[in-house]
């Protein structure tokens, strides 16, 4: 299954919004340099769905595809 995230670094706290059944916004307390943010959104994603989550597109966007399992 693939997702579309709207990414939300910098945030003063950490939360999932659902905004259908396939598209979220995503606060992260993270800052986007370094690949922090990408990295912490990995992880409450995987946390959230508990299971692998693997970023498609948006490296250094905050519109992001992530792929959430194996893609079966």
């Amino acid at each position: 299954m693939e997702i579309k995230v709207l990414a939300k670094p910098s945030s003063p706290f950490q939360k999932i919004e659902k905004v259908s059944e396939n598209e979220f916004i995503v606060f992260l307390k993270s800052p986007p340099s370094k690949n922090k943010a990408n990295l912490e959104l990995i992880k409450i994603l995987r946390k959230y769905f508990n299971d692998d989550v693997f970023l498609v597109r948006g490296k250094n966007s905050k519109r992001k595809v992530l792929r959430i399992g194996n893609g079966n």
